[in-house]
């Protein structure tokens, strides 16, 4: 009976591996699953690895073989992120000059040896403040003060705003806040703010409460040393439509850049590719998030007012755009699209894709993904933020 496990083990290892290699099912579980195999998979090679040296102990004929097989498939899917993930790094800081500068610095985009460590970062001192939204309720906001010099800053910083995703009816300010510790370690502020959630509050009071965060943060400045002049928005998944349409259509020369993870842009567009049967129940979160479909001209107003890919511009803020390209939650299509779009425009701007992730593939900091993304990050960063950017838009 003990030996019958060892196939079926070798098989279920074998079939969460598959997940990065082939699109996960379009269901929560398939999702989460996928984020343990592509992020995670690393650490999973070493139970399969015990598992084969196990099959050859104990097992033989067939059922040895058929242990040892399916044992190696699992270990080349898990591993397949880590050898993806090098592929991208080789040519990553070329991209990244080419997009952004020559003069931008770039750090390893990849370090073997970081996929085995913890994924939280540097201790921060956080400081939870809050901000008036236009109706005069308080939201609350999650500021990191960099300290420079014992615990005195300086000069000014520059200032990241985190938009968290959720759909756009959940998540808080606190989601993924093991990055925020790792900007504030650059020499960031860090703003992790709240937004009012659907079905209760729908769009533009999501792009209101944004704004007024940023008239918090410029009003405070000199109490929280912080540059109002040098502010980026990040957003991750609904918070990277907030971030988009906000960065776009505030018009706004402080908002020196835009990050996007995972996201959509086009909301019309989005809207006519969700259906009510994914993982998601997109049209359940459209119909909350703008008050029903784009069915009337008004509406359609509202989707287009929210739909950073059509408020772009010339002189929009440079943009980074990561997705992973099996993305099962939100189609790398929306982040292919903006960027075809403001390479159109000329807006200087940068897409890495990940053809191994899956939506919240930074959830690992440490891993694959997560050393990526935080490579392209700090390159983006260290161009918009230098302060002799603060004349003008690259």
């Amino acid at each position: 009976m003990l030996k019958s496990l060892f196939p079926l083990t070798a098989l279920i290892l074998a079939a969460v591996a598959l997940l990065t290699v082939v699109r996960a099912p379009d269901t929560m579980w398939a999702w989460k699953l996928a984020i343990g195999a592509t992020e995670f998979g690393h650490w999973l090679v070493l139970p399969v690895f015990l598992l084969a040296l196990m099959a050859c102990w104990k097992l033989t004929g067939i059922t040895r073989g058929f242990t040892l097989a399916l044992s190696m498939v699992a270990a080349v899917g898990f591993l397949r992120p880590v050898f993806s993930a090098r592929r991208v790094a080789a040519d990553l800081p070329e991209h990244l000059r080419t997009a952004f500068g020559r003069g931008v610095a770039v750090g390893p985009a990849f370090d073997l040896s970081r996929l085995y460590r913890p994924g939280g970062g540097a201790d921060a001192r956080v400081e939870t403040e809050v901000f008036a939204r236009p109706d005069g309720q308080e939201l609350k906001v999650d500021f990191y003060r960099p300290a420079i010099a014992g615990d005195t800053l300086e000069k000014p910083r520059p200032c990241v705003v985190i938009i968290h995703g959720g759909g756009w009816d959940s998540g808080d300010r606190t989601q993924l806040a093991n990055w925020n510790p790792r900007l504030v370690a650059r020499g960031y502020a860090v703003a992790a703010i709240s937004y009012r959630l659907a079905p209760q509050f729908i769009w533009p009071a999501q792009r209101d409460d944004v704004l007024a965060a940023i008239t918090w943060l410029k009003s405070n400045a000199k109490r929280l040393g912080v540059d109002p002049t040098r502010l980026v928005l990040l957003g991750r998944s609904a918070g990277g439509q907030i971030a988009t349409a906000v960065g776009y259509g505030a018009h706004d020369p402080a908002i020196r850049g835009v990050i996007a993870l995972y996201a959509p842009h086009d909301m019309p567009f989005t809207w006519s590719v969700s259906r009510e049967d994914d993982a998601l129940n997109s049209i359940k979160l459209f119909r909350q998030y703008f008050g029903g479909a784009p069915d009337t001209p008004e509406r359609l107003a509202l989707y287009e007012s929210g739909s950073g890919q059509l408020l772009a511009q010339a002189g929009s803020p440079p943009t980074l755009l990561i997705h992973g390209v099996p993305d099962t939650l939100a189609w790398s299509r929306h982040s292919e699209r903006l960027n075809a779009r403001l390479q159109e425009l000329g807006v200087p701007h940068y897409y890495l894709a990940l053809p191994w992730a899956t939506h919240g593939f930074d959830f690992n900091p440490n891993g694959p993904a997560g050393q990526l993304t935080e490579c392209a990050i700090d390159a983006f960063l260290s161009m918009v933020m230098s302060p002799d950017q603060s004349a003008r838009r690259l």
